[in-house]
């Protein structure tokens, strides 16, 4: 078994994030990278999924109609259509639409978007390209001839996975929030607003805080879910964990070693996440349900 992760791993990984990595190393390295790559697409979707999450709860219990029914209408279209119907029909999208490399769209802050990825700012201790143009600590991309040049990119792949990921969750996660903010007594934000508050101050310092206590058992298991469903990056040909590990499987044969080490990583994850989540919850629990 230690042979099998410590023979060269024979093939190179077309996006490594902050790890390099060549057919020559080792194939532990190989899926340490596939590893690193589920996580870099992960838990940017986690964060930006509790945002739209959120922002669609709120829609859904706004004033507005017309707030109120568009809210609707998208978390019922995007949890009924399968996610990798959705992450193909983003990837597809992102290629057909985006410009050439060469004609990208600046959109302001050092960030360019084409076909050829996103585009951004990176510090220039993290770059090794010396036709890079660098302010201060940082190199900023900039349209060369051909393509951007400079900073740090990442690929139409990964923004398809990180979004589609994103818009997926982040439906279901309009629900339990959106539970959870109905959950607290009227009398809350009623009081809040009586003794001055904004509609902003109510929200963020009385409302959020009561209801993140329901909210947190039941968001943990769509957290779970986003980590899994990660897996499905293999469609677009985004080397994850699964496409390193399938990649490795056809080099050498080994089905069962690199489906052990598929397995194992999803479950070491996930028993993560729901550890994290669940301190989360005994420390904000009321004093009476702490166990």
């Amino acid at each position: 078994m230690l042979t099998f992760f410590t023979q060269p791993a024979g093939f190179d990984i077309g996006e490594t994030g902050l790890f390099l990595h060549d057919a020559t190393q080792p194939l532990w390295h190989a899926l340490l990278v596939g590893l690193g790559n589920t996580l870099r697409a992960s838990l940017p979707a986690l964060l930006l999924a509790t945002l739209l999450g959120l922002m669609l709860a709120l829609g859904r219990r706004s004033a507005s109609r017309p707030l109120r029914l568009a809210a609707g209408i998208t978390v019922d279209a995007v949890r009924n259509v399968p996610l990798l119907v959705q992450l193909l029909m983003w990837y597809f999208l992102l290629i057909e639409w985006l410009p050439e490399p060469g004609a990208a769209w600046q959109l302001g802050g050092g960030l360019w978007l084409s076909k050829g990825g996103l585009a951004f700012p990176w510090p220039t201790a993290w770059t090794a390209a010396a036709d890079v143009v660098a302010s201060g600590v940082w190199q900023w991309p900039q349209q060369g001839p051909f393509n951007i040049v400079g900073g740090a990119a990442v690929t139409p792949e990964y923004l398809a996975v990180v979004w589609a990921l994103t818009v997926y969750t982040a439906a279901f996660l309009a629900e339990v929030i959106r539970g959870g903010l109905d959950a607290v007594p009227d009398s809350l934000p009623e009081a809040a607003t009586t003794l001055g508050a904004t509609r902003w101050q109510t929200l963020t310092w009385v409302v959020l805080p009561q209801a993140w206590r329901t909210i947190v058992p039941a968001a943990t298991n769509q957290y779970v879910n986003l980590v899994k469903n990660s897996s499905l990056a293999v469609a677009v040909g985004y080397p994850d964990l699964v496409s390193v590990g399938n990649t490795a499987l056809n080099q050498t044969g080994r089905t069962l070693e690199c489906l052990g080490v598929m397995m194992a990583a999803y479950v070491v994850l996930s028993l993560l996440a729901s550890l994290a989540l669940n301190a989360f919850n005994r420390r904000h629990a009321p004093a009476g349900a702490r166990s």
